[in-house]
């Protein structure tokens, strides 16, 4: 494909051509930092020839056109605003079809506040074993809700995070069987899984029958954060894109879209063997590594441990995790890591003592919902302690990110059992009704 007029050799040109610039940013092209010079020089707006990406119909479609290619998608939309920009325009698409919502309980609170935004109730099903940060869900839980609304003549769409902050994949083959048994849709939070359709077997949500996934570049490709992708199984691309401007910024970053072609050209030309090289240094380390491993994605290496402390003894040797708690230690992996990378992985890990894990106190119960989450999160509000909250109503999500991982939802209360499920997990604060 002819690509000399792409994003990437548009934005050189233009640095190169050392214009008096007299549009934004105001910088110019000029940099206070010299470290950052090549960047500022990058950095531009939309001025002519640059496209734009709500209305992408040059350099920025082309390369959304790629995009999709790739991934063997009808449509994908580029985001300069993560995968929050891409759960924002699907969930959008779906309140105009006016469809039910069923989602599992495992959703970061972009989920959660999109929904408030857009004024979307939830159906909640709750995992059948493991927790609300990584649990796993039964198919007949999904089928029953479905069958339930069909039968109210309801349509209904289905949201699931996979995989989640954990690394552990839902079924996602058999979801979208099950979606399209009763018309519904399927919407993939896949955030974490970018790089799934380039593994030895492709295991990406859009190759196993979903409708509509998102993928963060930047958590696991070679992609500047804020990076992301909406795929669509439909060719409705401008018709997310009418979405997602509802909530993005019109200033998006240049450098961010950029670095998404970057990694798009990367993967065309040579980065799909790195990732299943990386894959397989990664099975060859499990297997020599005798440690507690949990989770399917092997780019997220995952042990059970008490991964607080496993944390520090990572840090001591100048390693930083993605996540720790009581239950697990995360590493996020990169299909950049070389040889030293790993030797260097191996090294740390098997100087760290993994003290055993300590396992949460069981799942409690659904809260009791007292309002709808829009009327919750909207209302005057007071930040309190946990050990407060008994019978306060849940206001807007109080979460640290990572894993961003709501347990108590806008609108429920709190009761001692998920207060003390909380404070498990670390948790001090709530917001509530004033």
């Amino acid at each position: 494909m002819d690509i000399k007029n792409n994003l990437i050799r548009f934005l050189d040109s233009y640095a190169d051509k050392k214009m008096l610039r007299l549009h934004m940013p105001a910088h110019h092209g000029k940099s206070l930092n010299s470290m950052l010079s090549r960047a500022y020089e990058l950095d531009i707006t939309e001025i002519s020839g640059a496209d734009s990406l709500f209305e992408a119909d040059g350099i920025i479609a082309e390369g959304e056109q790629r995009t999709a290619r790739l991934y063997g998608s009808d449509a994908s939309c580029w985001s300069a605003g993560g995968s929050t920009l891409c759960i924002q325009g699907m969930l959008a698409k779906m309140r105009t079809e006016n469809r039910t919502l069923v989602s599992s309980r495992t959703v970061h609170r972009a989920f959660l506040n999109a929904c408030i935004l857009l004024g979307i109730s939830v159906e909640w099903i709750f995992p059948e074993r493991g927790d609300v940060i990584s649990g796993e869900y039964a198919l007949e839980s999904f089928e029953e809700k479905l069958q339930f609304l069909t039968k109210q003549g309801e349509k209904a769409c289905v949201y699931v995070t996979s995989p989640d902050y954990r690394g552990n994949v839902q079924d996602i083959a058999g979801l979208s069987e099950l979606c399209h048994k009763y018309n519904a849709q399927l919407l993939v939070d896949n955030a974490h899984g970018a790089h799934l359709a380039f593994l030895a077997k492709n295991r990406h949500p859009m190759n196993l029958g979903a409708d509509y996934c998102c993928d963060s570049f930047h958590k696991m490709l070679p992609t500047l954060t804020g990076g992301a992708v909406l795929h669509s199984r439909y060719d409705n691309a401008p018709e997310l894109k009418q979405y997602m401007q509802m909530f993005g910024s019109t200033s998006p970053s240049y450098l961010i879209m950029r670095s998404i072609e970057e990694a798009v050209a990367w993967l065309e030309n040579g980065g799909k063997k790195n990732v299943q090289s990386t894959e397989k240094k990664v099975n060859a380390l499990r297997e020599r590594l005798k440690y507690n491993w949990i989770g399917d994605d092997p780019f997220h290496l995952t042990i059970s441990v008490n991964g607080l402390d496993f944390a520090e003894q990572l840090r001591r040797q100048s390693a930083e995790p993605e996540y720790a708690d009581k239950t697990c230690c995360v590493m996020l992996l990169s299909p950049l890591m070389d040889e030293n990378d790993f030797s260097r992985l191996e090294s740390v890990l098997t100087a760290c003592e993994p003290f055993p894990a300590e396992l949460p106190p069981p799942l409690p119960k659904p809260p009791k919902k007292a309002c709808d989450m829009r009327t919750a999160c909207l209302s005057a509000w007071e930040m309190i302690p946990l050990e407060q909250a008994e019978g306060r109503i849940c206001a807007t999500v109080q979460v640290p990110c990572p894993p961003a991982v709501p347990m108590v939802m806008s609108g429920e209360m709190f009761d001692k059992n998920w207060i003390s499920y909380m404070k498990y997990f670390g948790l001090k604060e709530v917001i509530v009704v004033k």
